[in-house]
């Protein structure tokens, strides 16, 4: 698998004091990854409380250290995608740690599976809040997931901020005023992405579109924007007085695979999430629908995995890529920290950096930031210092340690993200530029550019 971001500007230097924290002082500052003396509740994870409080500047160590939640899939129909993501919020927390802790005292953070299920959601998050009495959760992916938490994290005062749950339900609630400030993302909102993808339909010249949509917040939303935008730009969307849309829960998709290429547009758009999604493609594929089709695809399924369970045609090529051209769209990645985050990742994992790795990463360190710059580990105190930190004016400062100093030492900061400059609005939005990958022959992903809705 390729690189998923493109970065058209050198990212800053991560410290040689960082460099040499994660190399060594990491696994012990913070021990995420260690079980607690009693056994964690099936699918969370819990960080054992720090046995001394951290002896920097002039916190209080006098009250409860901070406690932070994840609420990510390593289950479910995300799975494939977001197994990374809350392995990022973890070094994120070990990093903040090994450079002093929050507040004088080491962070606390209790990992939960939301299944990618609303259900299995809204009872982790009540868990989190009301039992674990964390101040922020990072989370969800799935929008889903989020509608289904965010009302009872706002109630309890609980800062919630998703990496990855891009449905413009989010920003028509929070203008409505029913977050009160207690919801945010370091991800984009899909009125921006299905724009930008709508853009590059047109810019490669179709005419003709048709959809199909997993039947929640993200499908259903995205589906819409890029409808109404593809439509501006001149493009004739066949099915849009009857859009196809699925159930979650469904296991076979014969009828709506038909339905969705069986007018034969140029283009198919697919907002589909992994497992159900390679499911929906096979058959079209099987029931031979997909000649000279391109299919449009988001962020929803961009994994080596739902690539390999869509499967290989006769001559043993992928079929995505093989026997059906494939476009897509995915948050990208270029802020100034993701030079030095791609290779503590490196170091720390093994592994490659995959997409929302960065959007993870930011999310927990904006929480411990933003407590920080509060002086107190509370929701409230986050609530009110979250754009403080991630905003103009202040400090530029992408080294995670050096910003933790300067406001330990009572400076403001506009922490420049992996992810990119993010800017949040009264409404927890950001904004940012989208990779354009593709699939080649071999089952290969590939970025062969970047698309904005509004260049």
């Amino acid at each position: 698998m390729t690189r998923f971001f493109l970065s058209s500007k050198p990212p800053a230097a991560f410290s040689a004091a960082a460099i040499a924290l994660s190399a060594g002082l990491l696994a012990a500052a913070c021990q995420t990854n260690t079980p607690t003396d009693s056994e964690p509740e099936a699918g969370s994870t819990e960080t054992p409380e720090a046995n001394a409080s951290a002896d920097e500047g002039g916190d209080s160590s006098d009250s409860e250290p901070l406690k932070l939640g994840s609420l990510l899939p390593t289950t479910g129909d995300l799975a494939s995608i977001g197994q990374n993501m809350p392995i990022a919020v973890d070094l994120a927390v070990k990093t903040i740690n090994a450079c002093g802790g929050v507040n004088g005292q080491e962070v606390i953070l209790i990992q939960e599976d939301s299944q990618t299920d609303p259900n299995a959601g809204a009872a982790a998050m009540s868990k989190l809040v009301e039992v674990d009495k964390v101040a922020g959760v990072v989370g969800a992916f799935a929008s889903s997931v989020s509608s289904a938490a965010v009302d009872t994290a706002v109630r309890n005062e609980v800062l919630f901020i998703s990496p990855g749950s891009t449905s413009p339900v989010f920003s028509q609630r929070a203008e409505a005023g029913e977050f009160n400030g207690y919801w945010a993302r370091t991800a984009p909102p899909d009125t921006y992405q299905a724009a930008a993808l709508a853009k590059l339909a047109s810019e490669r010249g179709f005419e003709t579109a048709a959809t199909v949509a997993i039947n929640n917040d993200y499908g259903v939303g995205f589906e819409q924007v890029f409808v109404e935008s593809f439509q501006e730009a001149g493009g004739e969307v066949v099915n849009s007085d009857s859009p196809v849309r699925y159930d979650p829960k469904a296991t076979t998709f014969d009828t709506e695979a038909a339905a969705a290429f069986g007018e034969a547009p140029e283009a198919v758009l697919g907002v589909l999430y992994a497992e159900t999604g390679s499911l929906l493609l096979k058959s079209a594929f099987e029931q031979g629908l997909t000649k000279d089709i391109t299919v449009l695809l988001t962020d929803g399924v961009y994994s080596p995995d739902f690539v390999k369970s869509v499967g290989k045609g006769a001559g043993g090529s992928s079929v995505l890529g093989g026997d059906i051209e494939v476009l897509g769209t995915v948050p990208g990645a270029d802020g100034q920290a993701l030079e030095s985050l791609t290779t503590l990742w490196a170091e720390d994992t093994g592994k490659e950096l995959t997409a929302f790795v960065p959007h993870s990463w930011d999310a927990a360190i904006l929480l411990m930031l933003a407590a920080q710059a509060a002086g107190e580990n509370t929701g409230p105190g986050i609530q009110a210092n979250l754009q403080a930190v991630a905003n103009e004016p202040g400090q530029e400062v992408s080294d995670v340690c050096e910003a933790m100093e300067l406001l330990r030492n009572g400076e403001e900061i506009n922490y420049q993200g992996a992810s990119g400059d993010i800017e949040l609005d009264d409404n927890g939005d950001t904004v940012g530029a989208y990779d354009v990958w593709t699939v080649s022959e071999d089952g290969s992903l590939e970025t062969i550019g970047t698309v904005n809705p509004g260049s």
